[in-house]
């Protein structure tokens, strides 16, 4: 019990030393804006002075003629399109279908845990960059290393970012869906140049969605024939009470093993996309 005593009072003693010292550094903090504060308030103008512009500060200009951003406007595009990277990965790439297939392995085998959802993961994302390596290859040597280059402009990187993603969303969208959402929308379309983003993502994500629940589908239909051969021995030979998936999952393992199911299933979701 004392020694409890001693460790609190310890770290009682550690918080009271962090609060004066975060209270030493506010004040500190405050008191040096105060004074450039009161320095900026005092001095004279620019426009009076008439000197050159300044280096520092918060910059928000265009530049209409070239087309260019300040760098305080491209940090804070950097800083959107990462916060947006989560939901770019997972919708507009091949890596719905892929995690909803293993999914459906998973379930389909019996295996609640195994592999785990890191694993599972992990090997949809490396998937996927096999997927969209051509598509990913084409931004970067039409987009990103001209704009970096100071040959095009920002709207003409953003044009040829989008040329390939849309390409690869077309491949894989059904039409259906996509007049779907043109219904929706209100939108009449000739050629899929006509169909705007808003309209195609949503079309290419629920065409996504369909097309991995009929691989799911077809990959349960083999375990559960298992599952239902498994249960009917089990009934005729009176053993009502014994779980069937608890027999089956051996003979589920063992089909998907010699099946080479891993290679099947893999094989056949990347060619897919092709």
């Amino acid at each position: 019990m004392k020694r409890f005593q001693k460790i609190i009072a310890v770290l009682c003693l550690v918080l009271g030393l962090g609060c004066f010292a975060t209270a030493v550094f506010m004040m500190g903090t405050t008191k040096a804006y105060a004074t450039s504060y009161g320095a900026t308030k005092n001095a004279p103008n620019a426009s009076d002075t008439k000197t050159g512009p300044s280096t520092g500060g918060f910059d928000l200009s265009f530049d209409g003629d070239t087309g260019t951003l300040s760098s305080t406007v491209r940090i804070l595009l950097v800083l959107t399109v990462i916060s947006l990277a989560p939901a770019i990965l997972v919708m507009l790439t091949s890596f719905t279908r892929i995690v909803i297939v293993l999914h459906f392995i998973r379930m389909a085998l019996g295996t609640q845990t195994s592999p785990p959802n890191q694993v599972m993961i992990g090997l949809a994302l490396f998937l996927t960059l096999f997927i969209m390596w051509p598509t990913a290859n084409s931004i970067y040597n039409n987009a990103i290393v001209p704009l970096d280059a100071g040959k095009i402009t920002q709207e003409k990187a953003y044009n040829k970012i989008k040329e390939p993603i849309r390409e690869f969303m077309y491949g894989q969208t059904q039409e259906k869906d996509l007049n779907l959402f043109c219904d929706i929308a209100g939108i009449k379309y000739k050629d899929y140049d006509d169909v705007p983003m808003h309209v195609l993502i949503p079309s290419f994500i629920l065409s996504e969605l369909r097309t991995a629940f009929i691989m799911g589908f077809l990959i349960y239909i083999p375990f559960l024939v298992i599952d239902m051969v498994v249960s009917s021995v089990l009934m005729s030979m009176g053993m009502m009470m014994l779980p069937p998936t608890t027999i089956s999952l051996p003979f589920k393992i063992l089909l998907f093993i010699m099946a080479d199911g891993w290679n099947l299933v893999i094989g056949s979701v990347v060619k897919t996309f092709q």
